[in-house]
Formats: C-alpha cells, structure tokens, sequence
C-alpha cells in the first residue's frame, strides 16, 4: 500500500477515516458518471448516422423515430458510390488535402525556423504583421481571392484548390513555437562541428520538430478535406474536380434527398482523418506538449 508523506509524518491511508475514504470514493465514480454521460453526448451524433446510413429508405423518417431500421442495409454503402462519382470525390479530396497538407507544413517548418533561430532586421515587427492575418476570416478574402485566380488563369483547377491557402500564419506559429523551447547550445555545437544554418535545420532541428509537424500535418489536412465555401466558389466542373464537400451536396437534388446514401457517404468521408489520427496519435499527444498548445 502507497504511504502519502507528509512534512511531519508519513501517513498510511488505511489509518485515515472510513467515511473520508468513502467520500473519496463518491467524488470519483460521480466523476466517471459525468465524463461517460458528456462523451455520450458528443458521440450520439455519430451513433445517429451510421445507423441512418444502414437504414431502408423508407425508414428513415418514421413516427416515432427509431434508432434502427427494419434491416440492416450494407449495400447502401456500395450504391453511395454508384449514385454519384463519389470514389472521385474521395480522390480529389485526398490529392488536394495531402498536396497543400505537404506545402503548408514544409513552408511553416522553414519560416518557423526563420523567425526562432535566425537574427535579422525587422525579425519580430514582420512575425507580428505576418500574425496578424490570423484576425482576418476567410470570408472576406474569397472574392479577392478569385479575383487573383482569375487573373492566373486557374480558375477550375486543382491548384486554385491548393495553393491560395498553403501559406498560413498558425503553422509558422506553432513551428515557432516549438524552436523557441529548443536550446540555443545545440545551434553552438553545430556551429562549432562547422555546420552552417541550412545544415543545422537540417540535421538538427528538422528531426526535432517532427511531432510538431504532425499536429500541423493533421490540422492543415482536416481544413482542407472539410473545406466547403472556397471549392464552392472555384469550382465549375464538380464531377472532375469536387471534393468531398461538394460531393455531398450533390446528394441533395431537385429528385428530394437519399438521407441514407447521405449518411454513408459522410461515414466513407469521415474514414481518412480517423485514420490519420490514429497513426499520428502519439506524435500528436507530443507535438501538442511542445508546441504551445498544451496550456503551458
């Protein structure tokens, strides 16, 4: 049995009193029924869809509601993809998100590495100005924004879909961030070995700043694959060129609306970031410690 010490005098918990030990006991199962009925509460919604998504069509709206259908219907997950080129949806989404996930985070590491480590003129006065573009939404640079692709002729393609927002202020943040916790004595001892500060990023840092690069990887990759209101403006050719927001509004036509198919197609698109999180669980739990995200 684990003694607590106390500055005076160890003390065993068994020699404490029963009822102080009972109410202890109260504090925590109360607390366990609270955090399961709040986890209950945020997990619903998915436990609402996938039973929609293996629901008849007919079951769907039914008085009273019911959490299941008359059968379970596996195939609506196959139809999901026969109704609507949905697998090219999927494609799109993940050529998009991974190309401007792979930009944002080498353009952040790079910059990030700029503005901790490196001395120039100017340094903080341009990462308060560049910090800045966090207060402004994306709302507002959309038209300006289309005005620009316009201009460059990329209006319904892939990198209109990309580029425009592979440059963001947070990832130069976090990045930032995490180089200032570094010591400045590894930067001393590659100096001395004769390592330059291209050679130093490199060597150094880079491998350092691998699970802060992973919180950026999965932040930039769910703003991309959830991204709606830009590939609405940019887009024309949606069966070529969507992505999985604008593959779902296609399910909801002038016909009315398979709730079902809906359904499975938002089960299908939640798969890749489940999956990226999985994989990148730890170095996310880390990154997030390190990176000034952790309330530190």
């Amino acid at each position: 049995m684990t003694e607590l010490t106390s500055s005076n005098r160890t003390i065993n918990p068994r020699a404490l009193p029963r009822t102080h030990r009972q109410s202890g006991r109260v504090r925590h199962a109360v607390g366990y029924v609270l955090l399961c009925l709040v986890a209950l509460l945020f997990v619903s919604p998915l436990i609402y869809m996938v039973a929609t998504s293996l629901k008849p069509s007919a079951d769907v709206f039914t008085t009273p509601p019911t959490l299941w259908g008359s059968s379970i219907e596996w195939g609506n997950y196959a139809q999901a993809f026969t109704y609507l080129p949905f697998a090219r949806f999927i494609l799109n989404g993940v050529f998009v998100a991974a190309a401007g996930t792979a930009i944002n985070v080498a353009v952040a590491v790079l910059s990030g590495y700029a503005f901790s480590r490196l001395r120039w003129r100017g340094r903080n006065t341009v990462f308060v100005l560049f910090l800045a573009t966090l207060m402004i939404p994306q709302d507002v640079l959309v038209i300006p924004m289309y005005v620009m692709m316009q201009g460059f002729g990329w209006v319904d393609t892939f990198q209109a879909l990309i580029i425009p927002w592979a440059f963001t202020a947070l990832g130069a943040f976090l990045v930032r961030q995490f180089f200032l916790t570094v010591p400045q004595e590894l930067d001393d001892a590659a100096r001395v070995d004769g390592a330059g500060a291209i050679r130093t990023f490199f060597s150094v840092m880079l491998p350092l700043a691998r699970p802060t690069m992973a919180v950026l990887a999965v932040f930039s990759f769910i703003s991309y694959w959830n991204s709606f209101l830009w590939p609405l403006v940019i887009v024309n050719d949606v069966e070529s060129r969507g992505t999985i927001p604008l593959g779902l509004q296609q399910f909801f036509g002038q016909q009315g609306s398979e709730w079902n198919l809906v359904m499975a197609a938002s089960v299908i698109s939640m798969l890749p970031t489940v999956i990226l999180l999985v994989l990148l669980q730890k170095h996310l739990v880390k990154g997030i410690v390190t990176s000034g995200l952790g309330g530190r």
